[in-house]
């Protein structure tokens, strides 16, 4: 066999001994054992990775410093690549593999300024134990994929193949029941899966917070500090819980920047976008909203039916297309709930050995269907307030008129709806006809605006408010 012309291999030991020392030993165990000599080309070094995960990560994070390191030893400006490969345990170590004794020997005399020594093998890549927090059945292939989550999921699959390269930090947001849970646990289940030897940390804020404030009564604010800020993934579940929590936000604030800084993978939920939460200090705000934010919509029909069906084949069960589509329809707010219906129906027929049918399901949910409606009444009744005020049909506040008649009144039933309920932005939006969560904002921006330069207006919209409220409780 010829012999290369170029051989960059014992400059490679010489890189790998010198980032040893710069690096922390996990650092080293994790990313920079995973990293062998392959063969050397044209001013070229390229270097084997085992899977394509190692392979984005070790190229956004060392490839400049392999660079610098290999331009300083040779002399000469050497490029280098990445392939992925599998290479066998016996060829294979931290050093790059081994080398022929002459052909060292014969690079040694041609380049005597370069180091031969090879430094010892280091221990493979530890397994972590799986976070107990995380619920196993939450997995990609279980989630229902519709229009209104296809971008969320396919953010949240792209996180877990490649966890701190790219969209990071990530926050989800979106209404209750509407899948952030799912997606998130779904993120450090592939991770634990596919990346063992990374740490993953799952906990929603409210565990955050408590785990916090015990830490501080039992003097063990170190070891807290440890936990969260040794994670190579941090993922957060129902952020909003931080509101008018100064001491765990300023504790959120540095475990973010530790992490962030040090390139670790960081996901967030909430339900509704993070500039809506109040008394989150801005610079946190400002931090959540760094990389990628993705909502979650209410399912669509076609979504949802998709949704029961695949719900009743994980039940093994057998329910009628008539009678899915009867709770396809009348269920029209989130997953949670379609889930809620679906179980009940198994449940009865189970107990009491009889097959559903339409009058059955109609007679068994027609609870669960007023309740529904009872809940959503408040928006209903500001809108049909409103358009009485103003003299103009509901349908015309809800529908697509953009004339100056009906979008001050449809501003103002917006911003009421936002002032005096708990619904999201985006639920808000939902129930105006199907608009997008910034159409909510902008009108409850343009509302307080108002308020704010004429006094008339604020008068007649605290008066609107009261007629709402009022009509609440008369219904």
């Amino acid at each position: 066999m010829p012999q290369e012309k170029w051989n960059y291999n014992p400059f490679w030991d010489e890189v790998v001994s010198r980032m040893q020392s710069t690096l922390s030993e996990q650092e080293s165990i994790t990313w920079l054992n995973r990293i062998s000599y392959a063969e050397s080309k044209d001013h070229k070094l390229i270097l084997a990775v085992p899977s394509l995960f190692i392979r984005d990560y070790v190229s956004t994070q060392y490839k400049s410093t392999i660079q610098s390191m290999l331009n300083e030893l040779t002399g000469e400006q050497v490029t280098v690549d990445f392939i992925v490969k599998k290479v066998a345990p016996s060829s294979t170590s931290v050093t790059g593999g081994h080398v022929d004794s002459s052909e060292k020997s014969q690079d040694s005399n041609r380049n005597s300024h370069a180091s031969t020594k090879t430094p010892a093998p280091m221990p493979k890549a530890q397994k972590r134990p799986r976070d107990p927090n995380i619920n196993n059945s939450y997995q990609f292939d279980t989630f229902v994929v519709g229009d209104n989550s296809a971008f969320a999921y396919n953010v949240s699959m792209a996180i877990a193949k490649n966890p701190g390269v790219s969209y990071n930090p990530c926050l989800i947001y979106g209404g209750v029941g509407l899948g952030k849970t799912h997606l998130i646990q779904s993120i450090g289940n592939y991770i634990q899966d596919n990346t063992p030897e990374l740490q993953i940390v799952y906990v929603t804020a409210e565990m955050f917070t408590n785990e916090f404030i015990q830490s501080i009564g039992e003097e063990k604010t170190p070891q807290f500090r440890n936990k969260y800020r040794k994670a190579d993934v941090l993922l957060i579940d129902d952020i909003h819980f931080l509101q008018k929590k100064a001491s765990t936000q300023e504790e959120m604030f540095h475990v973010f920047n530790n992490l962030f800084e040090a390139n670790k993978q960081l996901v967030f939920t909430c339900d509704r976008p993070i500039n809506e939460l109040q008394d989150i200090a801005d610079r946190l705000k400002n931090r959540f909203t760094r990389g990628i934010n993705v909502d979650l919509q209410p399912p669509d029909f076609e979504t949802r039916l998709a949704i029961l069906r695949r719900k009743c084949e994980g039940k093994a069960c057998h329910i009628s297309s008539e009678v899915l589509e009867y709770i396809g329809k009348n269920v029209n707010t989130n997953v949670r709930d379609l889930e809620a219906s679906l179980t009940k129906l198994i449940a009865y027929s189970n107990l009491l050995n009889k097959e559903i049918t339409l009058d059955i399901a109609r007679e068994q949910l027609k609870s669960t269907y007023s309740m529904s409606k009872d809940q959503s009444m408040s928006i209903d009744s500001i809108i049909r307030v409103v358009a009485d005020y103003f003299n103009i049909s509901p349908y015309d506040i809800k529908g697509k008129k953009r004339t100056k008649s009906v979008v001050l009144p449809r501003q103002i039933a917006m911003y009421i709806s936002r002032t005096i309920t708990d619904f999201s932005t985006t639920e808000i939006g939902y129930e105006f006809g199907g608009r997008d969560h910034t159409t909510v904002m902008h009108s409850v921006q343009r509302v307080e605006g108002m308020i704010q330069s004429d006094i008339a207006v604020s008068n007649s919209i605290q008066n609107l408010i009261r007629q709402a409220q009022s009509f609440k409780r008369e219904k």
